[in-house]
């Protein structure tokens, strides 16, 4: 398995537009071996927000595919030159190769 985690800091009070865009059904939900996609809001009381997606792949060769894609490398073109949204303080990104699972019991 294949993780792409995506951690954004956003301005306070504008976590839930970032949380609605990743949320909301796009094309990544049709790609060859895309496990899932979680979106993950970090508890805070005040100040800066942080969302976190992460994206799970059966592999990372199927993750290079989508890469790759002409949708993808589409939609990245039709925002090319857009100013990103003045709520957006940062972005990083970070890939991880899974080397363990552990499942709970389930009934």
């Amino acid at each position: 398995m294949f993780v792409q985690l995506r951690k954004m800091t956003v301005k306070e009070g504008h976590a839930d537009k970032v949380i609605e865009r990743f949320s909301a059904e796009g094309i990544i939900e049709k790609q060859e071996g895309l496990i899932d996609v979680t979106v993950l809001e970090k508890k805070v009381r005040r100040g800066d927000e942080e969302v976190v997606v992460m994206i799970r792949w059966e592999s990372e060769e199927h993750w290079k595919q989508w890469e790759k894609s002409d949708a993808h490398i589409a939609a990245h073109k039709a925002n090319k030159g857009k100013a990103q949204p003045d709520y957006m303080l940062g972005t990083e990104v970070s890939m991880y190769h899974v080397k363990a699972v552990k499942k709970g019991i389930q009934e």
